[in-house]
């Protein structure tokens, strides 16, 4: 397959072993995972059933083989999350005999703590049950996928990120990484974020699923499907508020870069429906999967970092 980096098995000109920069950062990844392993008593990896926590678990999978994952995995559910994703994410989870913790906002809303949003997206609203959720369990480090390339604030942010006892993030506290050697220390109460995805980016994620064979939900792959237009994007309808009066729906051929609330998360036109098309698809684009089709990210100039501070990923 030409659009995907070559193994470690090959060799380049001359005859040296070579390893491909998918092999580097595989083994970046596996490291950071192991440190935790190692280093923290309680550790969790946040698993939504998106791409980037797919291949998350996977790095997890091969890091500790033969033995069991040693982290169990957590899912802040919006409850307008995609079926099909849903059905992927409680299908590995059994496959693999892993550990599911679910913090659900509906739960919030129904106890009167949360609010619906007059805009119907519940994606803002997942700070409160993610920080509790850590907080009951007693999880000092979070594993999240999270990639600098997506969005401004997160190429801020060390691969071990501190959070105070309030799961709050203070950009200032920030650590130096040199030598790839990471601080985790933390004091009572406070936890650490940990991104082994830092240094991806959208395009690399995929070579690497195309390389590993990694399954996905079908709705990264074109597909056709309901949809109306808002904000410029392609949204699904649902019980969350969508369309409104003056937005019909229409029958396209879509797949999703990114998935996250149904609310808030656009689907993109799209014929790539195999790995090799959506390969060259993202090698053609010159917006993240982020800029151009999550609209929590668009509500102000520095949307994620605020919510970062407040403790979401």
């Amino acid at each position: 397959m030409t659009a995907v980096a070559p193994t470690a098995t090959e060799l380049p000109t001359g005859g040296a072993p070579h390893l491909s920069h998918l092999d580097v950062l595989e083994s970046e990844a596996v490291h950071i995972l192991r440190e935790v392993a190692g280093e923290f008593e309680n550790p969790v990896v946040l698993f939504s059933g998106g791409k980037d926590s797919i291949v998350m678990l996977h790095l997890a999978l091969k890091a500790f083989a033969p033995a069991p994952v040693p982290f169990s995995l957590l899912h802040v559910d919006t409850g307008h999350n995609f079926p099909e994703v849903l059905e992927y994410r409680d299908r590995v989870v059994a496959e693999h005999g892993l550990r599911l913790h679910v913090a659900a906002v509906q739960d919030y809303i129904d106890r009167g703590v949360l609010k619906e949003r007059p805009d119907g997206t519940r994606n803002p609203l997942q700070t409160l049950p993610l920080t509790e959720k850590i907080q009951s369990e007693r999880f000092d480090a979070v594993f999240g996928g999270g990639r600098r390339d997506e969005e401004k604030a997160r190429a801020k942010e060390r691969v071990f990120s501190l959070r105070d006892e309030f799961s709050q993030w203070d950009p200032r506290r920030q650590r130096p990484e040199l030598w790839q050697l990471y601080n985790g220390r933390h004091a009572p109460g406070e936890h650490v974020r940990v991104f082994p995805l830092s240094n991806w980016t959208e395009l690399d994620v995929w070579q690497y699923i195309a390389r590993e064979d990694i399954e996905l939900p079908g709705i990264y792959f074109a597909h056709e499907r309901e949809v109306f237009q808002r904000s410029g994007m392609w949204l699904t309808a649902g019980e969350w508020g969508g369309p409104k009066e003056g937005e019909s729906v229409e029958k396209r051929r879509v797949r999703y870069r990114t998935v996250g609330d149904m609310s808030c998360t656009g689907a993109v036109d799209s014929d790539a429906d195999t790995i090799e098309k959506v390969i060259t698809e993202i090698a053609a684009s010159r917006l993240t999967e982020r800029g151009a089709t999550r609209a929590d990210d668009k509500m102000s100039e520095a949307a994620m970092e605020d919510r970062k501070r407040e403790g979401y990923f």
